[in-house]
């Protein structure tokens, strides 16, 4: 292991993705992606009383598949890197409590999955832990009361507003195996353009992924051409759009195999779900399920993966502060 450059770490062991598991919400279950989650609900309670009682549950039954599907047994799991969009975590903290593994609570909004992706990683390659598990979660209820309108007021949400994602997305990080592996982490800065509107997250975010993905081709030499795709965690229709363009300007083509898991998760004509996808679980379900399905099938052979996350809160927004965007990005090959 390995620092390349201003912010990227090269892994001269890469780590091997083990196994995945998703768990997704209603709507979710009715996007373009449905086939390629493990479950999908039937409604947002699952049996529980509140939401957040729904996304505890949803992280811990999603944590147990990506175990069982990996052939592991749960003592073999060395530490957990989990994170969610809640107050405290809670959704983690409470789902997880009886999985009985050494715990770090992560928290980098949006980004969560890939910046546990890449702390994982760093452990398991550095010869720190064997097995690591990498999960996040959310829930388009719970996030709504916590950072925008109680769901019974009905408002009408504008065009750039995003719908976040329900459900959970865990990865299981292994020393061997036959792969994909993850070759290299680029570490976010936090970039903040003044942008104040919580309706426009896409926005707020996309100047960040910018920083990180000029960042990431300057320190390993690569270009767009290099990846199969390159995908960001929830950036929306708008932030996409945005991104294309700035990209552009600084003088790299990102059109032609580059989209967004806000994007992909739903279909915007038939959902209404406005600029897309967003959340924890939006970059989480989609990887976990269709992009490694892919990079299993060696349909993709090399993909950059960047979640990005917009680190305010309800207080925040409501004092009036500008909205900081982070990006973290990990090189997934074959």
């Amino acid at each position: 292991m390995k620092k390349i450059g201003k912010q990227t770490i090269k892994f001269e062991n890469p780590v091997n993705i083990l196994n995945t598991a998703c768990i997704v919400g209603p709507k979710e279950s009715d996007g373009p992606l449905a086939k390629y989650f493990d479950k999908c609900l039937e409604d947002e309670f699952w049996g529980e009383s509140t939401w957040e009682k729904a996304e505890s549950k949803i992280i811990k039954e999603t944590v147990n598949t990506a175990i069982a599907k990996s052939n592991i047994s749960q003592d073999k799991i060395d530490f957990c890197f989990a994170g969610d969009l809640l107050n405290q975590c809670i959704s983690s903290s409470f789902g997880l409590r009886e999985l009985n593994v050494p715990f770090y609570g992560i928290f980098g909004a949006c980004s969560t999955f890939v910046e546990g992706l890449s702390l994982g990683s760093v452990f398991v390659e550095s010869n720190v832990a064997e097995h690591v598990i990498c999960c996040t979660s959310s829930h388009f209820c719970s996030a709504e009361k916590q950072f925008r309108f109680p769901l019974e007021l009905g408002n009408q949400r504008p065009q750039s507003s995003q719908w976040t994602v329900t459900g959970s997305g865990v990865a299981i990080l292994s020393k061997s195996g036959d792969g994909p592996f993850i070759t290299h982490t680029t570490v976010g800065k936090i970039v903040d353009m003044g942008i104040k509107d919580a309706n426009n997250m896409g926005a707020a975010m996309a100047p960040a992924a910018l920083d990180t993905l000029l960042t990431h081709f300057k320190d390993t030499g690569r270009n767009p051409s290099y990846y199969d795709a390159i995908l960001t965690g929830d950036l929306g229709y708008v932030g996409k759009e945005i991104l294309i363009e700035l990209s552009q300007s600084n003088g790299y083509n990102i059109k032609s195999n580059y989209n967004d898991c806000g994007v992909m998760i739903f279909d915007k004509d038939s959902q209404d779900t406005h600029s897309g996808g967003s959340g924890c679980a939006c970059c989480g379900t989609v990887f976990s399920g269709y992009v490694y399905k892919m990079l299993r099938e060696k349909k993709f052979k090399k993909v950059l993966l960047m979640a990005t996350g917009a680190l305010m809160n309800s207080t925040s927004s409501q004092q009036g502060e500008s909205i900081p965007g982070i990006a973290h990005a990990v090189s997934i090959e074959i």
